[in-house]
């Protein structure tokens, strides 16, 4: 397999913790990658293949309803290794609710509230849920990563904060 994407490189990362369905690895990434860096069930599901045709993983035991665990081979944590000490390049902010923002004169006085008031919730939801993130480890990097999404959560109540509610 040529050079690792970052949803190939994260799915590596998750398996050096052990075997996982495709569905567990979609639920791990949720939890340990917040949101930070989405992992969709579509990617998941294409990039296991992928990552098999590479020998980068290989299958494990059949689970329930036919769900097929996967685990990384020796191949898989070199390949995970090279790109993690790799140049990782710029950081792309990919934002639903700033596109929407972006568009915003496109919508109602009505649709705007509604729109700028439902962020508000996710993100004040998102800042304590990043508060207790922190609180609850000891990992410093886990730390250092959950204070970030402290400030990111802030900063994007901030935003919300100054859009024109006219």
């Amino acid at each position: 397999m040529s050079e690792l994407n970052a949803t190939a490189a994260a799915l590596l990362g998750l398996l050096h913790d052990g075997p996982k369905t495709g569905g567990q690895l979609v639920a791990v990434a949720r939890e340990r990658f917040g949101a930070f860096f989405s992992v969709t069930r579509s990617q998941v599901y294409r990039e296991l293949p992928a990552l098999a045709d590479g020998g980068l993983v290989r299958l494990g035991k059949q689970g329930p309803r036919s769900s097929q665990q996967y685990l990384i081979t020796a191949a898989g944590k070199k390949a995970f290794k090279t790109w993690l000490a790799s140049e990782p390049g710029p950081d792309h902010l990919r934002s639903p609710l700033i596109l929407r923002l972006v568009h915003a004169n496109n919508l109602t006085a009505k649709q705007r509230t509604a729109l700028v008031d439902s962020a508000k919730q996710a993100y004040n939801a998102e800042l304590e849920e990043a508060r207790n993130s922190v609180k609850n480890t000891d990992d410093n990097y886990a730390k250092a990563i959950g204070e970030f999404a402290v400030s990111r959560a802030r900063a994007a109540l901030k935003l919300l904060e100054a859009v024109p509610k006219d």
